[in-house]
């Protein structure tokens, strides 16, 4: 894919943004993503927004925000799924050849909206909504789904958000939180069996904004150095059903990772670096990296993961911006090194029921 990543920003991590408002800092972001690509508003052809109408609390979100995400003028797109299916969009929209310097933007200030409330509007009308089904209900079904198919154990889901918490610990774009026990977290208040609220990743306020150019931009503009090169992306939906065969079984997930190693040209995921996985708790993260099942040398969730910073609907394309930061040897002092291949993860819907992935290459 001739597409590059040439400048990135990311909202200072926060569980509550309360000195502005969304629109400031979300203009702020792109503004920062503008200067770090050494770029004007002016030379970009076309905004890519990735937003959720609800959890922003507007009927339309970007009538309010495309415009301080940099849009006011420019050719404009929306996604609603997540963050890095934004990404996705615009790299497509820059590969289709008509288009060739834009932002991508994404924000969540979650800590505003009743973020279970607004997950059980969404569910379907006649069955599970009148049953309550939420976000923690859907995240226990599935934790009860692995622990017996993949032998996950609640001590080990503990012990992984200890090493999450750890490894964000080093991360300068993480929310500093205390260390937690084995015992705190696995005595914590139960959400849904076997989920507890201390193996759920926090929510977090936050925005990204990335800008993106054409090889035939970046060609023609050698004085600008990208950050990486965007190798592939891939993405699929899932059943809507929440039966054990889609939960445990991970399907789409094992389908979207084979096809964007495939179309990267790459045999298996240990020709990879990072792997920067989107898991909301313990149970996801043990769960998806046993099918992951890469080698030693393969650095996964380097940056926390979700335990460094989570809004919610912009989480993927947090992965990316980490994933891109290992490639282009700025991800401080987490870098892993020598990393000149990352792999984004994504994921939207009710227990991970859609995927997506991106996978960086350093552009030097």
């Amino acid at each position: 894919m001739d597409v590059f990543v040439i400048g990135l920003a990311m909202q200072p991590a926060s569980d509550a943004i309360r000195n502005e408002r969304l629109e400031e800092f979300v203009q702020r972001t792109s503004r920062s993503a503008l200067d770090d690509a050494g770029v004007s508003r002016e030379e970009i052809d076309h905004v890519t927004l990735a937003a959720c109408d609800e959890l922003d609390g507007r009927s339309i979100t970007s009538m309010l925000l495309a415009a301080p995400a940099g849009a006011y003028l420019k050719d404009e797109m929306r996604v609603t799924d997540s963050g890095l299916a934004g990404l996705q969009l615009g790299c497509m929209r820059i590969a289709a050849g008509d288009l060739h310097l834009g932002i991508v933007a994404s924000w969540n200030q979650s800590s505003i909206a009743p973020v279970e409330d607004i997950a059980r509007m969404r569910a379907e009308p006649f069955y599970l909504r009148p049953v309550g089904l939420n976000l923690g209900i859907a995240d226990g079904l599935f934790a009860n789904a692995v622990a017996h198919d993949l032998a996950l154990t609640e001590h080990a889901v503990g012990q992984r958000v200890i090493q999450r918490l750890q490894s964000a610990a080093s991360n300068p774009r993480a929310v500093r939180r205390k260390p937690q026990s084995i015992r705190e977290i696995n005595h914590s208040e139960m959400v849904a069996f076997p989920l507890r609220e201390g193996h759920r990743a926090p929510i977090t306020d936050g925005a990204v904004s990335m800008v993106l150019a054409s090889g035939e931009w970046v060609r023609s503009h050698p004085d600008v150095k990208p950050l990486a090169r965007i190798a592939a992306s891939s993405s699929a939906i899932d059943s809507y059903r929440l039966d054990r065969q889609r939960l445990s079984g991970l399907h789409i997930f094992q389908q979207c990772l084979k096809d964007v190693l495939a179309r990267a040209g790459l045999e298996s995921v240990n020709d990879v670096d990072v792997v920067e996985l989107e898991a909301q708790s313990g149970w996801y993260d043990l769960a998806l990296t046993q099918i992951l099942n890469a080698g030693e040398d393969v650095a996964v969730s380097p940056s926390g993961g979700t335990w460094a910073q989570n809004p919610f609907f912009c989480t993927g394309l947090v992965n990316a911006a980490e994933a891109v930061l290992q490639v282009a040897g700025r991800s401080g002092a987490h870098q892993i090194d020598g990393a000149r291949r990352a792999l984004a993860h994504g994921v939207a819907g009710y227990a991970q029921q859609a995927h997506g992935f991106v996978l960086f290459e350093g552009a030097l």
